[in-house]
């Protein structure tokens, strides 16, 4: 019954909204991409909620419907339909039969559960006895063809990995060269032992002995100098091809919008890039070693036929019966294994918060409390451990069983076939040779079936990435240098970021931004503010509107000429791990060190940098020293004043300075902005009041705009928010 419904498993954690409605779609006869799907959906990093589930659903074709239900006005409803599951997960529920419900869970798989488990994960208010559900039922307009969504998205398949093996052509034909001498060396072996043993013992020719036992030596030497080779060029072609893979991976996510890294975590990326380093490995590794293996199979299984059928076939039998018994439990080996990821992940959680917020626990004497939910995660795993060990003694259990037995079968048999005078004892020792040669390729292919699983998830994962669109399209034609009119205009700008039911946070914004001015944004927070520079930095595509440069769309000129036009400093810049110079000559081999220099004035650093042991050269950041907030600022500014561009974006750049270093990098600042079009975001507002326009934001509309003497004078919103400040009294 389990096997009815159609199941996809969840590529990222937070996919499982998109994945339960991918799963509807299939049941109903549509395949549809989760793709497709997240961006209906409005899936972020921190997930989707069920209104953007059913929002997704509703533009697929489905009648939706979110409601509580107990577990008896459950059982009335058509299926299926999704539920919210431990109050921050989804699942779909397709069947509920003899008091046993059946589940898709995009995290674990297709589950059997009793009421029990299933109340305890379904009812989000024990109390109510109730759980959330979302109904769906498909519309005439489900079944329209929509070509938005199936159209085919070309990613990497297993033939365009294998092209990656193609440059290496003459090294793989060496190693397949190297093969096919060391399986001939090999077949020799089982004919030599028999031959001592059946002429040299039998006719008493020491002689004979010595020669063929110096030939075995030989053979040895000359088959573990074939291995080494082998292992050489095999380490040599996966490196190279890895290294290849990985590279091409960084090059198609460096070509990928901003947008893409803002909506995945760190770990989702890093999970990909392992993904890509097991489907390496698999080629490289399992894949070479498994060809290799079933030669040596084909070669040797002629050679067990040729000195006796019986055996033969006694081996093919047991054989596929050893095959079959380890394929029984692969599909309860994936099951326990996503179980093992879940849990694993969750203790890496809760393990790493332990240690990094110690202190707020111990402010708060909460340590018993936070000691328990570990302790509770450690039973879990215990239990999973358990399982997982049990499965494993069962399957080795009988693999052993079956591959002793044969074993023994082959010996009786053999030994019979001497007695009987069907073959000669050097014909029997010849026969185990072989069967010991023909049992690891066995074992092999069983690695090899699970590994490609693997490695067929990791793909999947994987294309993810390399189905994204470019951030600049190669069959667009990009505008490749800055307009001559620099002034900015958003006309119409109306922006939400991604998630069903968030409200728009900015609405119909018109602005200019005159060419060689400042203009300054300021408003409380969660007004707009840095969404405006992130914008008009291409972070995001507005809901409605555009963005001008002069008469030119901004959206028509090229990404990076665009950047290398605009020195921006983010409340959130990265300092990475390098000297002090590197970082702000960020992207240079070679630094201008007069415009070094000039950039550390700007940004009051002199004094920084004369305290450090290696002045310029002082390591930073991650891997070297570390700095203060105030330091980050100032150093990010001096990036931003070293590429010397025509656009200047500051978002809060001097929130962590104190009043001092403020005032005279404000100072240095007014001679840096002259002739620049610059747009700085500040919450105090002393370090705007110099602005050529001030521009007041309030929920995501312009309220005011004007110099600081005029909106000082209008006492609206601009006076309330720096009187406090500024102290200009009432």
């Amino acid at each position: 019954m389990l096997n009815k419904f159609p199941f996809f498993r969840q590529q990222d954690v937070m996919d499982c909204g998109a994945t339960c409605l991918r799963m509807i779609c299939k049941y109903y006869k549509r395949n549809i991409s989760i793709h497709y799907i997240r961006q209906l959906t409005q899936t972020h990093k921190h997930g989707v909620n069920l209104l953007g589930i059913s929002e997704a659903a509703e533009k697929l074709g489905f009648r939706t419907q979110g409601v509580r239900l107990t577990l008896e006005q459950l059982r009335e409803i058509d299926l299926p339909c999704i539920l919210h599951w431990r109050q921050n997960h989804f699942v779909v529920l397709y069947r509920v039969k003899k008091g046993n419900y059946y589940i898709a869970d995009p995290a674990q798989g297709l589950r059997e559960l009793t009421a029990k488990e299933f109340t305890d994960d379904w009812y989000a208010h024990k109390e109510l006895h109730s759980g959330i559900s979302l109904l769906l039922a498909p519309t005439p307009s489900f079944y329209e063809d929509d070509p938005d969504e199936n159209l085919p998205v070309e990613g990497l398949r297993w033939t365009s990995m294998l092209q990656y093996f193609y440059r290496y052509r003459q090294l793989i034909v060496q190693l397949f060269f190297g093969l096919l001498v060391g399986t001939i060396l090999q077949l020799i072996t089982p004919f030599l032992t028999q031959s001592v043993v059946d002429i040299g013992i039998n006719t008493e020719d020491i002689h004979f002995v010595y020669l063929v036992l110096i030939a075995q030596l030989m053979l040895f030497v000359g088959q573990t100098g074939v291995s080494f080779i082998r292992s050489w060029i095999l380490l040599h072609i996966s490196v190279r091809i890895n290294i290849a893979v990985l590279t091409d991976m960084l090059i198609k996510l460096m070509k990928l919008p901003l947008s893409f890294f803002e909506l995945k975590t760190h770990g989702d990326i890093m999970q990909r890039m392992a993904d890509q380093q097991r489907i390496e490995s698999f080629l490289t590794g399992s894949s070479l070693n498994t060809l290799f293996s079933f030669v040596n199979l084909f070669v040797f299984g002629f050679v067990l036929a040729y000195y006796n059928g019986t055996i033969f076939l006694i081996f093919a039998g047991a054989t596929i019966l050893y095959t079959g018994w380890i394929l029984l439990f692969l599909k309860r080996r994936r099951v326990l294994d996503q179980k093992r990821f879940g849990i694993s992940s969750d203790n890496q959680t809760v393990t790493v918060e332990l240690i990094q917020s110690m202190q707020e626990i111990k402010l708060n004497n909460s340590e018993k409390q936070k000691r328990w939910i570990w302790e509770t995660i450690q039973a879990r795993l215990f239990k999973f451990k358990v399982a997982s060990l049990a499965l494993s003694q069962y399957q080795q259990a009988g693999a052993m069983a079956i591959n002793q037995l044969k074993n023994i079968l082959i010996t009786f048999i053999s030994a019979k076939a001497v007695i009987d005078g069907d073959l000669t004892l050097g014909g029997m020792m010849a026969v185990q040779y072989v069967v010991g040669m023909v049992n690891s390729p066995i074992e092999q292919l069983l690695t090899f079936i699970q590994q490609y699983q693997d490695a067929k998830i990791s793909l999947e994962r994987i294309n993810e990435i390399f189905t994204q669109e470019d951030e600049e399209p190669l069959d667009r034609d990009w505008i490749q240098e800055i307009p001559k009119d620099r002034s900015l205009y958003l006309r119409n700008i109306t922006f939400r970021y991604l998630g069903a039911g968030n409200e728009p946070v900015l609405r119909d914004i018109n602005l200019d931004i005159p060419e060689g001015k400042t203009t300054a944004l300021v408003g409380m927070s969660g007004s707009g503010k840095t969404t405006i520079l992130k914008l008009i930095m291409r972070f995001y595509k507005a809901e409605k509107g555009e963005i001008f440069l002069g008469s030119t769309k901004l959206d028509q000129v090229s990404h990076r000429v665009w950047r290398a036009g605009c020195g921006m400093v983010m409340q959130d810049g990265f300092i990475f791990a390098d000297t002090i110079e590197n970082n702000i000559a960020v992207g240079e081999e070679f630094p201008d060190i007069e415009r070094v220099r000039y950039a550390i004035r700007m940004a009051n650093l002199e004094g920084f940098i004369e305290e450090q042991p290696f002045g310029l050269k002082t390591r930073i950041g991650t891997a070297g020293k570390g700095i203060s907030q105030g330091q980050r600022q100032r150093l990010l500014i001096a990036r931003a004043v070293y590429k010397d561009p025509q656009f200047i974006l500051f978002d809060e750049a001097t929130n962590a300075l104190d009043a001092r270093n403020e005032r005279v990098i404000i100072d240095n600042l007014k001679e840096f902005f002259i002739g620049r079009t610059v747009v700085v975001v500040a919450h105090r507002l002393s370090t705007v009041s110099h602005a050529d326009n001030i521009v007041v934001l309030d929920k995501g509309a312009i309220v005011e705009q004007g110099t600081h003497a005029d909106l000082v004078k209008q006492k609206g919103e601009y006076y309330r928010l720096v009187k406090n400040q500024l102290e200009l009294g009432n």
